[in-house]
């Protein structure tokens, strides 16, 4: 009897899931449909890049920005981090071999203050820069790993003008090439869509916010109105707060893309474990209650099912195999989007259980002092003081 309950849950929430949350699992919000016209006139757009230690992927970035077949004015102006390996000068060697020198400027970062995290100090110092004299229209808000195809600016813009947001986000399409991001990756995309349903986002009577860091065109009034990067300066999930901050002024937009890639590579299962937990605890609020709730949550919803059909009996075993089947199912268009076997989606409930793992690691990292690690920096929760390794 007790696992026909459990069984009988599992299948009841994954009923609500495909039926009652925004139809996340399509993954059918993306820049490619319902493109709008190009606007009459182009605005001005500067795009500011955080950057700190990453030589790598720089250059590529550069490149990629500086190339935009835009007709509007556009520069670039990046912030460089304090980094130790060179990226001011890799940045400025892509920019002359373009023959575009003129539009990049390179801004040395101050020391970080109490309070902040560093890429969002790096964002206040490079709009602070951007904004100094004749404010753009738009500023293009991304990251030193993203790459954009030529007509990624135009579209992104077009969008923005024909929708009247203060905010349009694409989320980045993020490497899947070795085992670990092919194990990983697309998942880590479909729980984000979970969480935050894009429709949902979109709506604009939705209270629902969210943003991918990556890329997103903002409107510097819209941002000032809000209260300015400061106003969420503190925040791990800097994107989901500035979505959350700016729709309170007015509507925003977010959607997939595969105009916009992240060549950041996850090689490594700890490379993926890393990047999950330096803010997956932050998203929990860092509160243990929150923590356990989230893992009795998704054990049943991921979990659950599988284990009834597996070890369950009679109705158990039936009602549990449909859950996860409707798991499967819902894994497919984003499967196909990153161009995965559909047979992964058998493998979701393996995969949830790895980002359970990586969730308890986040909070136990964060015990240790180590919450929100990145580039040698331990970011405090928000509010707290901002430290960084020696």
């Amino acid at each position: 009897m007790a696992g026909e309950i459990v069984a009988t849950l599992a299948l009841g929430i994954w009923i609500y899931l495909i039926l009652g949350r925004g139809r996340f699992w399509l993954a059918g919000e993306r820049d490619s449909r319902d493109e709008p016209a190009p606007p009459l006139a182009w605005p001005r757009v500067i795009a500011v890049i955080p950057a700190r230690d990453e030589v790598e992927t720089i250059g590529t970035t550069i490149r990629s920005l500086l190339g935009q077949a835009y007709a509007g004015l556009f520069s670039v102006v990046l912030v460089d981090d304090e980094s130790r390996d060179g990226t001011a000068a890799a940045a400025r060697a892509a920019a002359e071999a373009m023959g575009a020198a003129e539009r990049l400027t390179v801004v040395a970062g101050r020391p970080l203050p109490s309070g902040w995290t560093g890429k969002l100090w790096a964002v206040a110092q490079g709009i602070e820069h951007a904004t100094a004299a004749e404010p753009p229209e738009f500023l293009l808000l991304t990251d030193a790993d993203i790459t954009y195809a030529p007509d990624a600016l135009a579209h992104l813009v077009a969008r923005a003008q024909a929708g009247g947001y203060g905010l349009t986000s694409l989320m980045a399409k993020l490497r899947c090439v070795s085992l670990a991001e092919r194990c990983f990756v697309p998942a880590f995309i479909y729980f984000f869509d979970m969480l935050y349903p894009f429709a949902w986002v979109n709506q604009r009577t939705n209270p629902t916010a969210a943003a991918a860091g990556g890329c997103m065109l903002v409107r510097p009034q819209t941002l000032r109105a809000a209260g300015g990067i400061a106003a969420i300066r503190g925040a791990l999930i800097d994107d989901c707060a500035l979505g959350a901050a700016l729709k309170k002024q007015g509507p925003i937009w977010l959607g997939l893309t595969e105009r916009v890639t992240s060549a950041r590579p996850y090689d490594h299962i700890g490379d993926i474990r890393r990047m999950v937990a330096r803010s997956a605890y932050a998203q929990l609020g860092y509160s243990p209650l929150n923590l356990l709730g989230t893992i009795c949550g998704l054990a049943a919803t991921f979990l659950a099912g599988p284990i009834m059909a597996i070890a369950g009996h009679g109705p158990a075993r039936f009602l549990g195999a449909a859950a996860w089947a409707l798991m499967a199912i819902s894994f497919q268009p984003m499967l196909r989007f990153y161009r995965r076997s559909p047979l992964w989606g058998a493998a979701l409930p393996a995969i949830a259980f790895a980002y359970m793992v990586f969730t308890l690691d986040s909070a136990y990292q964060h015990a240790l002092g180590r919450g929100g690690l990145w580039k040698g920096r331990v970011q405090a929760q928000a509010g707290a003081k901002v430290a960084e390794q020696k």
